[in-house]
């Protein structure tokens, strides 16, 4: 296929691959407003103004100014592993002295103050325009400097120091903490010329560029804009007086976490899955029962909850210019969740929650408040605590067979899960939460997927469970599928929900390739970019003759946006893997190798990289070729069993 051809030209070398749809990464077109920055929307929105401006949104990212800076910088240090890191000030420069990407003691200045409360962390740059979030902050509270990693020992040459690929500002950071940012990332010379219109959460991050509101205002709004031009009627790129979806995917966008599909910012209002791929409840991110484990923010988590399914917005609870919430302690909660109720939400019961008699605990105590049973917190970045918005009811009878946490255990450390199960059912005999619960097939089918498979099934096909559930056992269920399991979940193909479409394709993997084509084909024009990409990635290397034209067009569109997508992070090391990927898929050895080597060059800890060049080369009967890189490979892993023995056998 003509397609399939020019993807294996152009992996012959993968920055220039990249380089060459750059020119289409741009979603803006003539008609998108310009970004004026905040200032400009000050003096007719002074409330507004007032609440952000002390907000955790506008200190995500500050000046390094005194009045910024909250740190000890008085000539301070702090010693972590060996090395020791000193705080101090030259004039009026903020300064760090710690170990640089090559382990040398160096002085970098501050270059930008990260939050407020309840810890400070610090930018710095270490390259031009190359800057990185930096692993010893202060503890805003405690009054003390501290290390994220603690237990870690990160010298320079692992991945995972401060000055690697994973705590890169401009790629990992910077798009969440600025209005209008965008990377600029040069794979040709690995060089970075980030842009924002201004640091810190703006009001044009969520509102959108706001150049055309700002001529209606001027004008006094004496005409609207017709909504089918694409702008709301006061002129902004999203309206979030809709509310719903609007609302919460615009919020998402940062609250979630996902892969990105573009350079920077998407324009607000972009829908969710057009901009970003949610990760599913994977081991290492979430409980089985769907708990948070990782730093996973809220969006994967929210998805989950009834509240979700039942309308419930951010700003039911959250006010949308302070980030501050809507009432205090319990009242948060009885908005709705009282004899009252709320006309908003007729479905809920009206009756009494905050009392002993639904909750069992003294009035005034820990136990009494909603959120430690039903929003179970954990810190992370050390300090910072982080509540689990799936509002799940505690089930300790599930932690007995899954090992997920429970809200009781959680402040009753002392007792075992056995003992809250018990004392739930004495509270609740009658307890429609008690039933079967999808964690148990995916506690299961994570230590043994072969003999589950068939409980994941119907998790994927039960349409009363979270979108986001339905997807995760559909990506379990990507090793193991087969013809049957393909032609069994083919319906889901067309479900309603992104996530499930998207997992779903992955899945036809397990049918015979003439078949799997005619299944997918069509989903290479779904309305959802994510979707889309999905069926690109599948269509990879399928050995198909001709396709009709407008077939063809349509995978020429996806796979043009999938590269685009691989553009938008050419400096992530898991990018490289992809494309080291494609070229093992479409029999281009040296661009395999090439990505290979441009991972491992970012990350010298990732040994599944190492092992596939030294096989590459081997398989090229390049034996000299393959020695070196392996010496290299334990050089950088030096404790690596799998290498030494990988050495052992190429010198046989």
């Amino acid at each position: 296929m003509p397609f399939l051809v020019e993807f294996r030209r152009t992996l012959r070398c993968a920055a220039v691959a990249l380089a060459a749809v750059a020119s289409g990464a741009s979603a803006q077109t003539a008609a998108t407003p310009d970004y004026v920055g905040s200032e400009t929307c000050t003096a007719c929105h002074l409330e507004e103004t007032k609440d952000w401006s002390t907000s955790h949104h506008a200190k995500a990212w500050t000046p390094p100014t005194a009045e910024n800076i909250l740190g000890d910088f008085e000539d301070a240090s702090f010693e972590h592993k060996g090395v020791t890191t000193r705080f101090f000030r030259d004039g009026d420069v903020f300064m760090i002295e710690t170990d640089g990407p090559d382990g040398e003691m160096t002085e970098y200045p501050v270059a930008g103050v990260i939050g407020i409360t309840p810890l400070q962390q610090y930018i710095l740059e270490t390259a031009p325009g190359k800057f990185q979030s930096f692993d010893v902050v202060w503890d805003t509270e405690e009054r003390q400097w501290y290390h994220l990693y603690p237990d870690q020992d990160l010298p320079a040459s692992n991945g995972l120091h401060w000055t690697g690929p994973y705590k890169n500002w401009n790629a990992r950071c910077a798009e969440c903490h600025a209005t209008g940012f965008e990377k600029n990332f040069d794979p040709a010379t690995k060089s970075y010329a980030s842009t924002q219109t201004e640091i810190g959460v703006g009001c044009e991050s969520c509102h959108g560029p706001g150049s055309t509101h700002n001529a209606m205002a001027k004008e006094g709004f004496k005409t609207l804009l017709a909504p089918e031009g694409g702008l709301s009627s006061y002129g902004f790129t999203v309206d979030l007086e809709l509310g719903g979806e609007t609302l919460i995917q615009q919020c998402a966008g940062c609250h979630s976490r996902r892969e990105p599909f573009e350079d920077g910012n998407p324009l607000p209002g972009t829908p969710f899955h057009d901009a970003y791929r949610l990760s599913t409840l994977r081991t290492n991110l979430y409980h089985p029962d769907g708990q948070v484990l990782d730093e996973v923010y809220v969006y994967g988590s929210f998805v989950q909850s009834k509240m979700y399914a039942k309308g419930v917005t951010c700003n039911n609870c959250h006010d949308a210019h302070t980030a501050e919430l809507e009432a205090e302690g319990n009242a948060v909660c009885t908005q709705c969740h009282s004899e009252a109720g709320n006309p908003d939400f007729a479905s809920l019961p009206l009756k009494t929650y905050d009392d002993p008699s639904h909750h069992f605990h003294a009035e005034g105590t820990e136990g009494a408040q909603c959120k430690s049973c039903h929003m179970i917190e954990r810190d992370y970045m050390g300090v910072d605590g982080r509540r689990d918005h799936s509002f799940r009811v505690p089930r300790p009878d599930l932690t007995l067979t899954t090992r997920a946490p429970n809200a009781c255990n959680d402040c009753h450390k002392d007792k075992t899960a056995r003992w809250a199960s018990e004392a739930a059912e004495r509270w609740y005999p009658n307890s429609a939460h008690r039933v079967p619960h999808f964690s148990s097939a995916i506690a299961a089918a994570r230590t043994d997927l072969r003999n589950n498979t068939e409980n994941l099934i119907g998790i994927a096909e039960h349409t009363e469970l979270p979108g986001i559930v339905r997807a995760t056992a559909l990506e379990m269920l990507t090793p193991a599928a087969n013809p049957e399991i393909a032609t069994r979940l083919e319906p889901l193909l067309a479900d309603p929900d992104p996530m499930v479409r998207a997992n779903a394709i992955a899945v036809q993997r397990g049918a015979p390739e003439t078949e799997r084509s005619v299944r997918l084909v069509g989903l290479l024009a779904d309305p959802v970019k994510s979707v889309r990409i999905a069926a690109a990635r599948n269509f990879l290397g399928m050995r198909i003759a001709r396709l009709p034209d407008r077939m063809n067009r349509d995978l020429q569109n996806a796979t043009t946006e999938w590269q685009q997508t691989l553009l938008a992070k050419a400096d992530f090391p898991e990018t490289q893997m992809v494309l080291a990927g494609i070229g093992l898929t479409t029999r281009n050895m040296p661009a395999a190798l090439g990505a290979f080597g441009d991972a491992v060059a970012l990350d010298p800890q990732l040994t599944q990289a190492w092992v596939m060049m030294v096989r590459i080369h081997a398989a090229l009967d390049d034996r000299d070729m393959a020695i070196e890189t392996i010496d290299a490979a334990i050089a950088a892993n030096p404790e690596s069993v799998e290498l030494s023995l990988m050495r052992v056998d190429l010198l046989q």
